[in-house]
């Protein structure tokens, strides 16, 4: 039977760390608003979307 040592031996995944900060940010947004559900909009503005969505996707051809 292997037992894990004791003290210092926490690994930190940076990533799902960032994934559930922002899901927290997802949460509290949810929860001050003012609709129903968040606007895709705002849901990009709180994780921080900076790049454009495709014409495609918005409906709109070049």
């Amino acid at each position: 039977m292997r037992v894990a040592p004791l003290g210092g031996t926490a690994v930190q995944d940076h990533v799902a760390l960032a994934e559930i900060d922002l899901c927290g940010e997802l949460i509290i947004a949810a929860s001050a608003a003012h609709e129903d559900r968040l606007s895709l909009e705002s849901i990009d503005a709180v994780l921080k979307v900076a790049e454009e969505r495709a014409p495609e996707r918005r409906g709109v051809e070049d």
